[in-house]
């Protein structure tokens, strides 16, 4: 699955067009490098999304085309 597609579905980041905008301007990293929204996501891979001042880094759990508010959390497992 694209990445601006898995972080909407994971719900990380609300809207597809501002993950994108995000993979553009390299704020988003997958094991350790930038990539583009179309980087394929992978369950085991390493994120790091950059909003601002804040740093979120997570795991890829499962990657799932659908699924509901409760269980988006599911699909990833946050990182220290």
């Amino acid at each position: 699955m694209r990445l601006d597609k898995w972080l909407k579905v994971s719900r990380l980041i609300k809207r597809r067009t501002v993950a994108n905008e995000a993979c553009d301007n390299a704020r988003v990293t997958a094991n350790g490098r930038p990539v583009k929204a179309s980087y394929d996501v992978k369950a085991g891979d390493v994120l790091e999304l950059r909003f601002g001042e804040r740093t979120v880094k997570v795991e890829v759990l499962s990657v799932a085309e659908h699924v509901g508010k409760a269980g988006a959390p599911a699909l990833y497992k946050e990182l220290l």
